[in-house]
This record gives C-alpha cells, structure tokens and sequence, in this order.
C-alpha cells in the first residue's frame, strides 16, 4: 500500500475479506460516497410541531430577502423549495436565495462571528447575503445565495479534489478575528450522548462496542479537554453535502454551513473519509485523490509525504464511533436491523477495542511503538493491510 494512503492500523479491515482483499476493495466500495453524507437520527416527535410551526415563517422571510423590491407582492417565481429538514437545521430556497434556521439555543455573537468569516473567505467559503442572523421564534436564521450540491446520484462525478483543496485553504487562512472553538468534538459527544438516551428506552446490544471504543479516546476527542497541538480554522462538519458550486450551476466548488467552524485540531476535518477509508467504506483511490489535493495545497494537518496516520487515528476513531452511534440510534428508532454499511461501522469499533490502550492515547513521537504493539496482536499483516 502507498505510504500516502496510511497504515490505519487502529480501524484494521473487516474480518473475513476475500483472500487478496485490503479491506478497501469493491467489494464494498459501493457504500462510499452514500456513507461520506452523514448520518442523520430521526426528528423527535416535539421538533416536527416546531417545524411545521417554523417552515411557514421561514418560508416567508426568504421570499422577503430574495425579492426586497416587492414589498409583500406575490412573486412569479417557482413555489420555494425545502432544501433540508432536520432537527438542528430547517433550510428553504426561494429563486436564488436559500435561508436556514439554526439549532435552537444557538448563539448570537458566536453565529455572528462565524458569519464574517465566512464573507472574510469568500473563495473558500460561501458568503452570506446579510451580516447577522435574524430572530425567528426561537431560532436564528441566516441567509445565503443559493449554490447546486453535489450529485447524489453521480458518485464518479465527486469533487474529492476540490473538498482537499478548499479544506487546505481554509486551514491555512487567518480569520478576520477571534473565534470560538471548532465543534466536531462536541458533535461526537452529542452523538454518544443521543446513543445513551435511546439506550434508557430501547435496548441495543450493537451498542456496546462503541460505547467502549468512545471510552477509549483521549479527552480532547469526546470534547472534555481543548485539542492538543497547533490549532488551525477548522469547518467542523466535512462531507461531501457541505460543497456547493456558486455561483449555480457549474461555478467554482465552495464549502457551506458555518455553525462548527472555529478553531482546533485541522486533522478532524480530515477525520470523516479517513475513517470510511479505514473502515473499507471509502476506494483507496477517491482517499487518494482526496489526500493528495489536500497535500498538494499546503495542507497543514498532516505531513507533506509519508504516513499520516499517527495525526489521522484519533480523529478517525471519533468519527467512527459517532457515525456508529447515530446509525444504532436510526436503526433502534424505526425497529430495524442494522443495514451492511452501519454495521461495518459498528464492526470498526470493536475493532478499535482489540487495539491496545496505548494507540489511541499516543502522542504522534510515540504511535510507531503503539503501532509496533498492534501489530504483535493482530499480526504484522492484518494490522498494516488497511494502509
């Protein structure tokens, strides 16, 4: 395997590949680019009356951003469209302008600075159409020029080149001014903690390998400490849903959605496809593509050659247990077995658990000696076959 791709050997392949099989082969390849959309859990049942109360509301201040002019008036335009409707995020589009509400409890000043950094970068980041958030409800809403995501349906078509590039450039860019922490760590946390509360009504045996995996990361990963090491302005949320091209429909590829961003550890926002790409749910080669064009520009997160898993282990296993909890809170929600896919990821953690303690507390000066321990409880092969 090229040094380039890594050696993961925390998050080792699935038992019982094919004789030949790295663990990342077509066999599975199929999930990849499904599984680089996150995982979302099911609306609870008080958050759909609030969002049939919101959408209406919203539906109006969108209409009246994106015509200023018409004072009320009944547009010609197409009838607005929902975009996403989640229980952190509600998004619409009306014509060319697209307004989100955010999660309740979401603050202010914090919202507002996250906003101008954005319009800091607007050739990594889609700008926004207004400054500050506006009140609606109990929510803010922000608002931002409509851009055309990516394809869904056209996995070839991914842009892994340009979400390498525009991460790279927003690691290395200075905000405009302070900002607050990077957020995928507590995304993770909230994520386990989302695990523990369907846990207290619906049992899940599936459970228990990431629960024990989550225990096994050092403090910084289950947002109980700050990020060790050199911190950089983070996106906090990276997937392929978060790149739009703008201006619509073919312009340059931008990153959306400001409400992780921050600063903390960069290697994170690599941490999502570097985890598909251990657990054998990612092709080497769109990883490749990935990593490269993220080294090629600078990146700062990991070393411009070699293995770059010692600053990708962590983060990865973070991401897999959270991906791995909310697919078992899904799966536990609509009385339902665990599809192929959620269940490599729950596989991948009680993996992690076999791993000895020292790897995932290891500083990057001492994963080799971790890796060294590894690989004389898996066996030298299995433990470097993923990389």
């Amino acid at each position: 395997m090229p040094a380039q791709l890594g050696s993961c050997a925390g998050i080792a392949p699935c038992p019982g590949s094919p004789p030949g099989c790295c663990g990342l082969s077509a066999c599975r390849a199929p999930f990849g680019f499904r599984l680089f959309l996150p995982i979302r859990p099911p609306r609870p049942p008080s958050t759909v009356e609030a969002a049939v109360n919101l959408l209406p509301a919203l539906t109006a201040q969108v209409r009246a951003v994106a015509h200023p002019e018409a004072g009320g008036a009944v547009c010609a335009c197409d009838t607005t469209a929902p975009l996403a409707d989640r229980p952190d995020a509600i998004v619409v589009r009306h014509a060319g302008t697209v307004a989100k509400s955010h999660a309740p409890g979401t603050g202010h000043a914090e919202l507002t600075l996250r906003l101008g950094t954005a319009a800091h970068l607007p050739d990594v980041l889609l700008p926004p159409l207004t400054s500050t958030p506006a009140p609606l409800q109990d929510r803010l809403v922000t608002f931002w020029p409509y851009g055309t995501p990516v394809d869904p349906d056209d996995p070839e078509a991914a842009p892994w080149e340009a979400a390498g590039t525009l991460l790279a450039r927003l690691h290395r860019a200075t905000p405009p001014g302070p900002l607050p922490p990077m957020r995928g760590p507590a995304r993770a946390a909230r994520a386990v903690g989302r695990l523990h509360a369907v846990l207290h009504t619906v049992p899940g045996t599936a459970a228990r390998p990431v629960l024990r995996a989550w225990a096994t990361l050092p403090a910084w990963a289950r947002a109980e400490a700050p990020a060790p090491g050199p911190t950089a302005l983070c996106h906090g949320d990276l997937h392929l849903g978060q790149l739009v091209r703008y201006p619509a429909p073919d312009g340059p590829w931008r990153l959306i959605d400001v409400d992780d961003l921050g600063t903390g550890a960069p290697a994170w926002d690599l941490a999502r496809p570097a985890a598909w790409y251990a657990c054998g749910l990612l092709r080497p080669d769109e990883w490749t593509r990935f990593l490269g064009a993220y080294r090629g520009t600078g990146g700062p997160a990991v070393p411009e050659d070699g293995d770059p898993w010692p600053v990708l282990d962590v983060p990865a296993r973070a991401l897999t247990v959270q991906s791995a909890a909310l697919a078992i809170v899904k799966a536990l929600k609509a009385d339902r077995a665990l599809d192929e896919a959620e269940q490599a990821l729950v596989d991948a953690c009680v993996r992690m658990t076999s791993i000895p303690q020292q790897l995932t507390s290891t500083r990057p000066d001492q994963t080799a000696t971790a890796r060294g321990r590894t690989e004389s409880v898996l066996g030298k092969d299995e433990a470097g076959s993923t990389g």
